[in-house]
């Protein structure tokens, strides 16, 4: 069971949410439109002795926390190396990552950014589907 030090607030979760524009920081899925809730993942997780930090903290959708769940680490499919997963307080989102033609697909344009597509299935096809629709309704791709 999680001790107080590892819960985060009502008000640090709100930080979080703020910070990211209520974006998942790993698939830009809005909040607002997403199909999965959102939830406060711990970058560094709390099994490797991550803290309960704004500094270690994302806001990412179900979807993406779930396939990340206690990684950090993951091969990169173009070289197979193991390589350190994109880190949304650490890295820039586009010096890793960029959108298909059509803004439905994200692209790696770094083995980080490669390895993080695979690991958390960036491109999984319920995200892909709600991308098309926020496309054609000019919400999206984020700023």
């Amino acid at each position: 069971m999680p001790s107080d030090s590892d819960r985060v607030s009502a008000a640090l979760r709100q930080t979080v949410a703020e910070r990211a524009k209520n974006y998942c920081e790993y698939c830009q899925c809005p909040e607002d439109f997403s199909p999965d809730s959102f939830t406060v993942d711990h970058i560094k997780p709390r099994q490797a002795d991550g803290e309960t930090t704004a500094e270690n903290l994302a806001w990412s959708c179900f979807g993406c926390n779930g396939r990340k769940y206690s990684r950090t680490t993951y091969t990169d499919p173009q070289t197979g190396q193991i390589v350190a997963l994109f880190n949304p307080r650490q890295q820039v989102w586009s010096d890793h990552f960029d959108w298909n033609e059509g803004f439905t697909q994200i692209i790696g344009k770094t083995p980080c950014g490669s390895a993080t597509i695979e690991a958390l299935k960036l491109n999984r096809p319920g995200v892909v589907n709600l991308r098309r629709l926020l496309v054609s309704a000019g919400l999206h791709p984020p700023n």
